[in-house]
């Protein structure tokens, strides 16, 4: 019986009589066997090809909000309800459209309902159906109803001014109205003002019997509560050695060619975007089928504006790109001018919204329209300048906008990959107002993330080791643990402010 093998060659070579590179004498680098056993050596690129680009998403809330500490489990804020007194849910009854029966919350005072009704004996007051607008005197405010949650209603009695009934003046009966008070009026000699049911003409009206005469604030609060986030990183001790061919470099600057970095870093950056995306996108455990003990959840910026903001849908959805998303964009202002009107905005949009955008602007040039041509020579009259068709900023009507990409929105493995999310507007700044008395701007927060802190332990952002690895020795495990841990929310004031662009096509 012979040799299996010669001992001069290895069994995977065979020799040949020619001088040449052959597949039975060659082996590949990246073969089925993955062997090193080949005489060339390949090209080899050591460094990773960034084909993502910086692919770290936070820098949101720190570019419009702040970060203050807390130390409680719940922070608590109350925010002012609007100074004129005025109802959209009243609907004309009775004669001749003389009564107008409004709809009022139930009370949580205890007082009678008379004392919950906020038009008062002897105001002046506007009712409109849109249309029409009839100008009134309130001569007299009594109960009509009490019912549950919501259904409490007051018969509120007026006299017109210049028609002799709200039907003459083109108010119809059991029609939906809305209601506001823009004065009073009281004949010489008469008592001040009260709620409660008319006497004779000019007697002395009785306070007891008919209600508080003031007008009380009602306090709104608001709260939310810190979630504590964690995200963890193991590497064993031997791999913490083991030298790699591909040199590390990662966004947070890592270098080097232990590949233990690269996964340690990309998991810190990947908690750090946590971070931000868990205020953004953040839910509060209320009707779900969360049940976890100690998990109430946290308020984020989208369920914040959705729940106390305005959301806009579908935004140049039924418009050409161009001018026609203008009208869109008008409607946005205009429910602006309803709440803080607040003077300079943020625009954080996804690519497709930030084009609609330039193409409304630039759709205001004259030529644009005409001749669908660059226009050369607006800007100084330099040509160079006409050819950038991005916007970064422009003002419509009393408004400054500022515009810019929100990367969330446009990376494959956030909300890119949902695309039901156009962008947001965010008062500037985090606490610019407009004081409409002052005729200035005054300072008060809108947003800013508040996170646990004491003298005895700082959770804004903690990260420590366990193991005996890498410079831990707390524990016999040949391994190196990296922890991450922080406790936070966000709190959004003054949320009617903020507009929440949503896609629902």
């Amino acid at each position: 019986m012979g040799f299996a093998t010669s001992g001069s060659f290895p069994a995977s070579l065979s020799p040949s009589q020619l001088q040449v590179t052959l597949t039975s004498n060659y082996l590949t680098f990246d073969g089925a066997t993955g062997s090193f056993a080949q005489q060339y050596l390949p090209e080899l690129y050591e460094a990773e090809v960034e084909r993502y680009g910086n692919r770290t998403l936070n820098g949101f809330l720190r570019m419009v909000g702040a970060e203050m500490p807390m130390t409680s489990d719940q922070v608590i804020w109350s925010e002012q309800n609007r100074l004129h007194v005025s109802y959209d849910t009243a609907v004309t009854s009775g004669g001749g459209g003389l009564a107008v029966t409004v709809t009022i919350p139930d009370a949580t005072d205890g007082t009678g309902l008379t004392a919950e009704c906020a038009i008062r004996r002897r105001q002046t007051i506007v009712v409109s159906d849109g249309l029409n607008t009839v100008k009134c005197y309130v001569t007299d405010v009594a109960p009509s109803s009490k019912g549950g949650p919501g259904a409490n209603t007051a018969v509120i009695t007026f006299q017109t001014y210049q028609v002799a009934t709200a039907i003459a003046g083109g108010i119809p009966n059991a029609t939906a109205v809305k209601v506001f008070v823009y004065g009073s009026e009281f004949a010489k000699g008469t008592n001040g003002m009260d709620f409660g049911t008319a006497g004779a003409a000019g007697a002395q009206e009785n306070v007891a019997t008919s209600g508080v005469t003031a007008i009380e604030p009602v306090l709104t609060q608001f709260s939310n509560k810190p979630i504590i986030i964690k995200d963890y990183y193991e590497v064993s001790g031997s791999d913490t050695a083991q030298i790699g061919w591909v040199e590390v470099a990662t966004e947070d600057g890592a270098s080097g060619y232990l590949w233990y970095l690269k996964s340690e870093s990309e998991t810190r950056m990947r908690f750090e975007d946590y971070l931000e995306m868990a205020m953004v996108e953040g839910e509060l455990n209320g009707a779900g089928s969360v049940t976890a003990v100690g998990t109430p959840g946290t308020e984020g910026l989208f369920a914040a504006i959705r729940t106390r903001g305005n959301v806009y849908n579908d935004f140049a959805g039924a418009a050409a790109p161009g001018s026609g998303a203008m009208g869109d964009f008008d409607t946005i202002l205009k429910q602006l001018d309803k709440q803080g009107a607040i003077e300079e905005n943020m625009l954080f949009l996804s690519r497709a919204t930030a084009l609609d955008f330039d193409d409304m602007i630039a759709a205001m040039n004259g030529s644009y329209a005409s001749t669908a041509a660059a226009s050369y020579g607006l800007f100084d009259n330099e040509a160079e300048m006409a050819l950038n068709f991005g916007f970064s900023g422009f003002r419509r009507g009393s408004y400054d906008f500022y515009k810019t990409d929100w990367k969330y929105l446009n990376d494959a493995s956030t909300r890119g990959l949902t695309s039901d999310i156009d962008g947001v507007l965010i008062p500037a700044g985090t606490t610019t107002v407009y004081d409409q008395m002052l005729g200035s701007n005054i300072r008060r927060p809108f947003l800013h993330t508040r996170y646990r802190a004491s003298e005895a332990d700082d959770r804004r952002y903690k990260s420590w080791l366990n193991g005996s690895v890498g410079g831990a020795y707390t524990s016999g495990l040949d391994a190196m643990q990296i922890h991450f841990l922080s406790e936070r929310c966000l709190v959004t004031q003054a949320a009617n402010n903020f507009v929440l662009m949503k896609s629902t096509v």
